[in-house]
């Protein structure tokens, strides 16, 4: 039977040795200059788009050229020299963690100079006016600056590689949203499944202590916007929650299938040429998603918040334009992304979500726009991601009071489970892609009784 711990000798065994303080020092120091990175990114980012936006507003046309132009040469300075700061960053922090990657090959997709190159070139696809994110990468580029910290720790501190890599995952979706509780099960939902219990409280003061960086810099707000919603009867969402709910999984999931299918490539001419050409595939692209942002004027580009805060501030669901946002953001996504550009898709998830919680409003005459748009929200990012439970934390945190939690988790449920029967799922697929491509660049061992 185990014994009671003595008090006295436990806090003798904590302050007589130094190098343990040393070592959780070192672990906080590098989880607040995470989010310190994830801040720069956010920065830079916002910053190239705004800039972006104030040059299409004066010159719309010329999108048609600079956005292929910019595109083209961001993929191209990407593949020939950080082609690990490619893609949206999550499955790269997944493939760093997974077992069959051996520890020396982890810094082909996490480490300083990769979350270096992911910061600028994230900008810089925002600025060519692509419709990428910034949250993900913000999850590879933290992951990036925690897994460097373990070549300062001590054999002692019971910090493993695994776990930094998982704390600096989570240390960049929670400053890139200003939610350390989604940071924190975002690390146990999709990137760790599970938390060492020698150093878990560590592990999880360090993904708060990023997350309070953001903070800090930015003040507690969202991006997307304050969701005020009043106390709603459970009845009178059923019919416009269901519908909100079944798109959400439907299109969430087709945007996840066309993704792994654009990554991972098929027998068609489109991947063919990619394939053959990269960089003029990126520009074609780029071209189309320009033609999308004048059609949209301007609205269908970036990470979407800009116009999922005009959702939130409009009347009624009838100031907003019936389907066409929906449409035209979900296939300049999808466009971005298989440019090759680097981006996220977190955002654009959001923004989707929102115009389907609009449009659905629309087609119900449904007054109760602002909760619509929570439930899309929370319903399009966990059919795009499969991870409902981190999607409802993220949108909750954005809403205010608890009126919609038990909504939002029935919601993002249900699109997920659709999403399920419509796609696999995309971070765990291209996990599984980036793995097998490292596999097939090594070496294979000579057969044996043969030289």
């Amino acid at each position: 039977m185990d014994r009671e711990p003595d008090f006295l000798r436990k806090l003798h065994e904590e302050l007589s040795d130094a190098r343990v303080w040393v070592d959780r020092a070192l672990v906080l120091g590098f989880a607040a200059l995470a989010g310190l990175a994830v801040v720069l990114l956010t920065l830079l980012a916002d910053g190239a788009m705004d800039w972006f936006l104030a040059q299409r507003a004066q010159r719309p046309w010329l999108a048609l050229l600079w956005t292929p132009a910019l595109t083209a040469a961001v993929v191209w300075a990407t593949r020939r020299w950080f082609p690990g700061a490619a893609g949206s960053g999550v499955p790269h922090v997944c493939a760093a963690l997974d077992p069959r990657v051996p520890p020396h090959e982890r810094a082909r997709f996490v480490s300083l100079r990769l979350s270096g190159a992911k910061i600028l070139a994230v900008s810089g696809g925002l600025l060519a006016g692509l419709s990428t994110g910034r949250q993900g990468p913000s999850v590879q580029v933290a992951a990036g600056v925690m897994f460097a910290a373990r070549r300062f720790l001590s054999a002692r501190s019971g910090v493993s590689d695994r776990e930094l890599l998982v704390a600096g995952g989570a240390v960049g979706l929670a400053a890139a949203f200003n939610t350390p509780l989604g940071g924190i099960v975002f690390a146990i939902e999709e990137l760790s499944r599970r938390i060492e219990q020698r150093s878990s409280g560590l592990m999880l003061a360090a993904i708060v202590v990023g997350g309070l960086v953001a903070v800090s810099a930015f003040g507690n707000f969202s991006y997307f916007g304050r969701v005020h919603v009043e106390m709603l009867a459970w009845w009178s969402q059923l019919l416009p929650g269901a519908l909100v709910a079944l798109g959400s999984g439907l299109f969430g999931g087709l945007l996840a299938r066309l993704m792994i299918a654009s990554a991972t490539g098929l027998p068609d001419r489109f991947c063919g040429w990619r394939r053959r050409h990269p960089v003029r595939f990126a520009a074609g692209c780029g071209f189309f998603v320009a033609l999308i942002g004048l059609i949209s004027q301007g609205a269908a580009v970036g990470g979407g918040h800009h116009h999922t805060r005009e959702l939130l501030a409009a009347a009624s669901a009838q100031e907003h334009a019936f389907l066409t946002y929906t449409g035209l953001k979900f296939i300049a996504s999808w466009l971005s992304a298989w440019s090759g550009v680097p981006g996220g898709i977190f955002g654009p998830a959001l923004s989707i979500g929102a115009s389907w919680g609009a449009d659905v409003a629309a087609i119900t005459g449904s007054p109760h726009l602002p909760a619509l748009i929570a439930l899309g929200m929370a319903g399009f990012l966990a059919a795009v991601t499969q991870t409902p439970i981190t999607a409802m934390i993220i949108v909750m945190e954005m809403t205010d009071g608890h009126a919609m939690v038990l909504s939002l988790i029935g919601c993002a449920l249900l699109a997920s489970l659709v999403s399920r029967m419509v796609s696999r799922p995309l971070y765990a697929t291209l996990c599984e892609l980036l793995v097998q491509e490292l596999h097939a660049r090594q070496p294979t061992p000579p057969a044996p009784g043969r030289h």
